[in-house]
């Protein structure tokens, strides 16, 4: 039985992006929200979460945000398990990023679109090298 598991938060960045690679080769970034709210009686509750962005918004996040940052986070929860050094048994929730994007209620900013790479993501390195006009065709219209 499926579940609908989306959630979006936004919230301030607490660390920079880390971008890693997987062995096989994907990228994968992790980082800090903090979300604030108001609770009983005024005072300020705060949360904490990971992110984590896989692929092409991977690269695209660790090249684009950074802490202090005001981010809207798209995705899913997912639990981990895993163990520890001792032997001891752990789990964590996080949010798998579906999109990241940067808010603006406070702040403007200048988008840079990515050439596309068919992951469905952009990436600001050229894919194939060479000439672009012959890999894509040249239209009068944007793509989207």
């Amino acid at each position: 039985m499926g579940f609908n598991n989306t959630v979006t938060v936004v919230g301030n960045v607490t660390r920079d992006p880390e971008l890693r690679f997987t062995p096989g080769g994907a990228a994968v970034a992790n980082f800090g929200l903090a979300w604030n709210r108001k609770g009983q009686n005024d005072e300020e509750i705060v949360s904490f979460f990971d992110i984590t962005c896989w692929s092409g918004l991977a690269e695209n996040v660790a090249e684009s945000i950074t802490k202090g940052s005001r981010v809207v986070v798209y995705g899913r929860l997912d639990q981990r398990s895993w163990e520890n050094q001792e032997g001891e048994r752990r789990s964590k929730v996080e949010i798998v990023a579906d999109d990241v994007a940067p808010s603006l209620r406070w702040a403007t900013v200048e988008i840079t679109r990515n050439e596309f790479r068919g992951d469905g993501a952009g990436s600001s390195a050229p894919t194939g090298g060479g000439d672009r006009s012959a890999q894509t065709p040249q239209t009068d219209e944007e793509p989207f």
